[in-house]
C-alpha cells in the first residue's frame, strides 16, 4: 500500500488579510510538494494560546506573543502584518479625550497581542478587560465597557455601529518612531525537517506575492471573510497590512521590531532576554 503523504496545519485567522495572503495556497492555485496542508482559522489569542504548546507546524501570532514561543517556532522572514500610520483603534459609543482613557475600562482582544502592548504604553494605568475580537464592538454597544480596541476589519466598519475613535495607535506609534507598526508574523515550528521549513516559506512567499500580483482575484475571494466591508473597504483594509513588509521584512521592518521590543521591555511588558528578529533573506526587496 502507498504510504500517507504528511499532513501540515497551518493556522491563521479569519480575516480578510490573512485570507488573501493564503489565497493561492487555500485555493490550491499553488500546491506544496511531499505534503498536504490543512487550514484551520480561528481569532489570534486563539492562535497565541496555541503556539504556546507547539499545537500548529505553521501560524499566525502575534508579535508581542512570540517571545514566549521563540524556543519552539522559528519567526518566518515573509507574511509580516506591518501599519504604516495606522494600525488597532481605540474606539467608544460616546466621544472623550485620549487622556480621559486613564479612568476607562477597555476591552481588548487578548494579553498577548501586540495591540494590547501598544495600548499598556500608551495609557499603562487604563483598565482592560480581555474580550473575544469579533464580540468588542457589541460589547462597547451595550455599554459593557466604556471603550475597546479593535484590531480586524471592524476597523473600516465601526461607525456604522454609531461608535468613534478616540485614538489610532498606528499613527501615535508612528509620531514616536517614525516606523511602521509590526503587529503580527507567522511562524514554523523548529522540529519540521529544514527542507519542509524552506518549502513552506517559500509557498507562503508565492502565496502572498500572487495575491498581490492579482488583487482584485484575491480580494473577492477574501471577501467571504470581510466582516460586513463592502469590497472598496476590504481592498484598502487588507491594503493597509498586506505591503512591502509582508514579502519581506527588510531593514525598515526588522528596525521596527526591534524597537516594538525595546519600547515593550521599558514599560515592563516584556523582558529583553532574547533574540526575537526573523532571519533576514539574502536578496533585497
Amino acid at each position: 500500500m502507498p504510504s500517507k503523504i504528511p499532513q501540515i496545519t497551518i493556522a491563521h485567522t479569519p480575516d480578510a488579510d490573512d485570507a488573501f495572503m493564503f489565497y493561492a495556497l487555500t485555493t490550491g492555485l499553488i500546491k506544496p510538494r511531499g505534503f498536504a496542508i490543512k487550514h484551520i482559522l480561528t481569532s489570534i489569542q486563539e492562535l497565541n494560546d496555541a503556539a504556546l504548546i507547539g499545537k500548529y507546524e505553521m501560524s499566525a501570532l502575534s508579535f508581542a506573543a512570540y517571545p514566549q514561543v521563540s524556543d519552539r517556532y522559528l519567526l518566518m522572514d515573509c507574511g509580516a502584518c506591518m501599519g504604516y500610520k495606522f494600525g488597532p483603534l481605540v474606539v467608544a459609543k460616546k466621544r472623550f479625550t485620549e487622556k480621559q482613557l486613564i479612568k476607562k475600562t477597555i476591552a481588548v482582544p487578548g494579553f498577548l497581542t501586540t495591540s494590547y502592548w501598544l495600548l499598556k504604553m500608551f495609557c499603562p494605568a487604563a483598565k482592560m478587560v480581555v474580550i473575544p475580537s469579533k464580540d468588542i464592538l457589541k460589547t462597547i454597544s451595550d455599554g459593557i465597557v466604556d471603550a475597546g480596541l479593535i484590531i480586524d476589519g471592524n476597523q473600516m466598519t465601526y461607525k456604522k455601529n454609531g461608535l468613534h475613535k478616540i485614538v489610532d495607535l498606528g499613527a501615535w506609534w508612528f509620531e514616536q518612531t517614525k516606523l511602521p507598526l509590526p503587529l503580527g508574523g507567522n511562524i514554523v515550528r523548529k522540529d519540521l525537517p529544514e527542507k519542509t521549513i524552506l518549502q513552506l516559506t517559500n509557498l507562503f512567499r508565492k502565496s502572498i506575492r500572487y495575491a498581490m500580483n492579482n488583487r482584485e482575484e484575491a480580494v473577492k475571494y477574501a471577501m467571504r471573510y470581510a466582516q460586513n466591508m463592502s469590497e472598496k473597504q476590504a481592498l484598502k483594509f487588507i491594503g493597509r497590512y498586506v505591503n512591502e513588509f509582508t514579502l519581506d521584512y527588510g531593514e525598515e521592518g526588522h528596525q521596527a521590531l526591534k524597537e516594538l521590543f525595546t519600547r515593550a521591555a521599558y514599560v515592563g511588558i516584556f523582558k529583553a532576554n532574547k533574540n526575537v528578529s526573523p532571519p533576514k533573506r539574502k536578496s533585497s526587496r
